[in-house]
């Protein structure tokens, strides 16, 4: 037998990547239509505070914090309306609610800070920043969904915020996550990256792109090379996966198999090139000569060290 998930380490390389340490407990199976009252009126309830791709944060100590009392997001006149109830820790009930101020009307000692910034200056740990990528993603969800796309009537929040049910029709309408493929495509000295026109300067990174409809996730590693790198591949084998709440996608990370190495680059990568291990391992420790890698909590670097780590 080639493997034996007995064999397997205890924690799996999805653990490490950014957005991936949420430590809420969902309560999917326990969510009435009057969760999202019953937890605003726990006193111990807690609000994640978002807004236009932000999350406001207050400093504490060295350290950021994301999670406000009910008094507290009154006072930034937060939509309690609105608020998803994300689940229960340790504490009591969590739940992401839009703000209603703009980032310059926040009190002293706040910030309202992009997603994006919060997860590269790590200004959240690991359960912070996993409760960010479920908030974000779960009220995006119901900002675009707010009209049934079958009759087109107005939909109502049902489920603590996991579901919604048309005024119309009655169809019902759950959470989107979108699968999106990201792989490093090898041979057994060389890996492939590129890079996109909006990249800093000298950042590579893998190919990606979003999985379509009847596709495996192999066979869009497979497409997304191919098209993007005119690299065939072969064989596919999965890494890790990492939330990405931009606004809702699941990035799920492979590793292909390179059968050929002439590169046809697609006119929506600036460049793409070969690296040899070497170089691989320079840019991982700062000595890449101008080139550089996405953050350390993005799963495109987990890819990139995995493989030049590698024995």
């Amino acid at each position: 037998m080639p493997f034996s998930l007995f064999d397997a380490p205890d924690r799996e390389p999805s653990h490490f990547v950014g957005f991936a340490g949420n430590r809420i407990d969902t309560l999917s199976e326990a969510r009435a239509d009057d969760a999202v009252e019953r937890a605003l009126a726990d006193p111990a309830a807690r609000l994640l505070v978002m807004k236009g791709g932000r999350i406001v944060l207050r400093a504490n100590g060295a350290g950021f914090d994301c999670r406000f009392g009910l008094d507290d997001a009154n006072a930034l006149v937060c939509r309690l309306d609105r608020a998803v109830l994300l689940g229960r820790d340790g504490n009591g009930p969590v739940l992401a609610v839009p703000g209603g101020l703009e980032p310059d009307d926040l009190p002293e000692g706040l910030k309202a800070i992009d997603y994006r910034s919060v997860h590269v200056q790590g200004l959240l740990d690991a359960a912070g920043l996993g409760a960010l990528a479920q908030g974000a993603a779960l009220l995006a969800w119901h900002q675009t969904h707010r009209f049934c796309g079958r009759c087109g009537q107005p939909t109502e929040p049902r489920a603590g915020g996991y579901k919604r049910v048309c005024t119309g029709c009655q169809t019902q309408h759950f959470p989107r996550t979108d699968p999106v493929a990201i792989m490093l495509t090898v041979t057994r000295t060389h890996c492939l990256m590129g890079r996109s026109p909006h990249f800093p300067p000298g950042m590579y990174s893998c190919l990606a792109g979003f999985i379509e409809p009847g596709e495996t996730i192999e066979n869009a590693v497979r497409r997304e090379t191919r098209e993007e790198a005119g690299i065939p591949v072969g064989r596919v084998a999965y890494h890790a996966s990492q939330p990405w709440p931009f606004p809702h996608s699941l990035m799920i990370g492979c590793f292909g198999e390179a059968l050929g190495t002439e590169i046809v680059r697609d006119a929506e990568l600036e460049d793409c090139r070969w690296f040899s291990r070497d170089e691989t391992l320079a840019i991982l420790e700062g000595r890449g000569d101008g080139i550089m890698i996405p953050p350390s909590g993005a799963i495109a670097t987990h890819l990139i060290r995995a493989w030049a780590m590698a024995d």
